[in-house]
């Protein structure tokens, strides 16, 4: 309830039923189970007064035996009432680009006029008059749109230094920044502009010298070779850049009757990194045979006369890499033909996989020598013949249990969080749920040791292989099968940390080489309570289990101490002085990259020139002139 007052009823027999009213005092977080053994007088309305925390209790009893019980928390909050009837209108906001949203913000009262605003549209011109000297001024003011300093037409009634005529802004008074005020203009559509054009060819240039990791592949016509994939928000691009060396596998839900088919994989000249170097994807088709995994809600119109057209279901792209090129590509397209008319939900994969040149097996590298972003950890179980593996993190559907969750590799410098959930009842036994959560837990790691290069050969337990430092988790068999108290387990291992160290070992060709130092595995146990709602039935409940990774960089070597003058004097530390005066210069120095380094001293030697002449132009050059030519005479 949210008011003073609720009703209920009681649907059915209702011959010989007493009625009561009882106060729970919710302290322990579980409700006692309702007991209608204590008579109480039935009446038709009770009037109580509550204090915060109580709960009401309302029971029907037959023969004393509960028949039905009903449970009403109380929120109240403080009663505001319209004093005019409230309008069913939608309020319609304005878009701010086009229309102020708050044009007077000292606006405050509804129907009558602010006394000092001045941009009060219900203030008439004569009680404007009379505090029209004494307006609000700034933003919260009444005006709203003063003229800057640095206006030029603002400046032409006040004293102002010779030089103001060549460093003012012209701009007109109508756009204004202040508290969403802009520009009233007309709508235009947007014309490329040569300089925007070259700069945006140049852009495209940077394939034929090599692609680094990350770059988008490029085709020889100057665009970006592109693959539909799934935006954070969940959205399937059709037009997203492939990058060079960053693998994915998604999966895009569209539907039949708005699907448009795009097959220019058969014509697409790809360049491969080298100036003028050119490589053809090579396609291989296979017909599908079950649809049903892949449309859904299928509905087919009939149209005789209609020919089938093809529809792609799934698309793999292999690219073989070498150093900052690409030598080849394979694409496997899997199509089925349907029904030209057919309507439902169609269900896509793309997959892209970067493998190195002279790979030949799936034990592909993850970097050469140091490890790659976003590429797996590699991993081997010193145990097993088949030792290649890998660390996983859970990739939980559907329902997010266990049981259905799939396995996704932690990627190298990417921090990630997952989890999944158990089915436990209220007399779960405890030892075989601590076996279930260390099994589910040890399933994520199931490798002794990690590499600490991105190449390093699974078949040599001597290169560079380190062993995983694996913190004691609780003894499964600690604490009692069945606890004293159904439905609490004490000690349950449920939550598994993956701390990875890393740091820059080195540069090949000027590129950032990064390697493992470390990896240490440690679960936490959390205490279980079953959750009863009113009464405590036996049903299924769900308890989490989570696996975290947290990659930590640390620096490669020490660095090296403060120096006595850093120590004592912060005024040419640029990282412990707001005023930096060794950056004073930064646009022009090589370290900003807002911009080509050709056009920040082309910029900087206009604005040198600009101040010269203002120096000749203003009155201290002037007295110089003077006494330069009278010491002349």
């Amino acid at each position: 309830m949210s008011g003073p007052a609720v009703s209920a009823a009681l649907v059915g027999r209702t011959e010989d039923v007493t009625v009561s009213l009882a106060l729970l005092q919710n302290e322990t977080g579980i409700l006692p189970v309702p007991t209608c053994t204590v008579p109480s007088n039935e009446t038709e309305d009770w009037i109580l007064t509550v204090t915060p925390g109580v709960t009401l209790l309302v029971s029907a009893s037959h023969n004393a035996s509960c028949s039905a019980h009903l449970l009403i928390q109380v929120e109240i909050y403080a009663n505001s009432s319209l004093a005019h009837n409230a309008s069913e209108n939608m309020t319609v906001i304005p878009n701010q680009v086009y229309q102020p949203l708050g044009p007077c913000p000292c606006d405050l009262t509804a129907g009558a006029c602010d006394v000092r605003c001045c941009c009060d549209q219900e203030c008439s011109s004569g009680s404007t008059e009379l505090f029209r000297q004494s307006c609000f001024t700034g933003v919260f003011g009444g005006d709203v749109n003063p003229p800057f300093d640095q206006l030029c037409s603002a400046q032409t009634t006040r004293r102002v230094p010779d030089w103001f005529p060549l460093l003012c802004v012209q701009s007109p008074l109508v756009n204004s920044p202040f508290l969403g005020y802009f520009y009233h203009g007309a709508v235009s559509p947007k014309q490329d502009s040569a300089f925007e054009t070259c700069l945006h060819t140049d852009l495209k240039d940077i394939a034929d010298f090599g692609y680094k990791q990350g770059d988008p592949i490029m085709t020889v016509d100057k665009t970006y070779f592109t693959i539909p994939q799934v935006s954070l928000a969940g959205q399937c691009l059709r037009n997203a850049p492939v990058a060079f060396l960053q693998n994915f596998d998604v999966k895009c839900i569209t539907d039949l009757e708005v699907h448009q088919e795009q097959d220019g994989i058969l014509n697409a000249k790809i360049k491969n990194g080298l100036l003028g170097g050119i490589v053809t994807p090579k396609v291989i088709y296979e017909e599908a045979a079950d649809l049903d995994k892949f449309i859904t809600l299928t509905e087919t119109l009939s149209n005789k006369g209609s020919a089938p057209r093809n529809v792609n279901l799934e698309e793999h792209y292999v690219f073989r890499w070498n150093n900052n090129t690409i030598s080849e590509i394979n694409v496997r397209i899997m199509r089925a033909n349907i029904d030209a008319h057919q309507k439902g939900i169609l269900t896509q994969r793309f997959t892209v996989k970067f493998l190195s040149y002279n790979s030949v097996s799936d034990k592909e590298l993850s970097g050469n020598p140091g490890y790659q972003l976003g590429k797996p950890v590699r991993a081997l179980n010193a145990n097993r013949m088949n030792n290649a593996t890998t660390l996983h993190l859970w990739q939980p559907a559907g329902r997010g249990l266990c049981t259905s969750a799939t396995f996704m590799p932690i990627l190298f410098g990417e921090d990630a969080l997952s989890g999944c959930l158990l089915e436990v009842g209220i007399n779960e036994n405890c030892t075989q749920l601590r076996e279930t959560a260390v099994e589910r837990l040890d399933s994520l790691i199931q490798a002794t040791h990690v590499a600490m290069r991105g190449n390093s050969d699974y078949s040599d337990p001597n290169d560079g292989w380190l062993e995983i430092i694996r913190v004691a988790a609780p003894d499964t068999g600690a604490g009692p099968s069945v606890s004293s108290t159904p439905g609490v387990c004490l000690g349950i291992p449920a939550q598994l940390s993956v701390r990875i160290l890393i740091s820059e070992a080195g540069a090949v060709e000027g590129i950032i080489q990064q390697e493992i130092l470390a990896v240490e595995t440690r679960s936490s146990p959390v205490d279980w309570q079953y959750q009863c709602g009113l009464t405590c039935e036996d049903k299924a409940d769900l308890f989490p289990l989570s696996a975290s990774v947290q990659f930590i960089k640390i620096p490669a070597q020490l660095p090296r101490p403060l120096t006595r003058f850093q120590a004592s004097c912060t005024e040419h530390d640029c990282n412990r002085n707001e005023v930096c005066w060794p950056q004073l210069l930064y646009p022009l120095t090589r370290y900003y990259q807002g911009e080509p380094y050709s056009h920040c001293i082309a910029k900087g030697f206009l604005l040198v020139s600009f101040l010269v002449l203002a120096v000749f132009l203003s009155n201290p050059g002037t007295r110089i002139c003077r006494a330069w030519n009278s010491s002349a005479i």
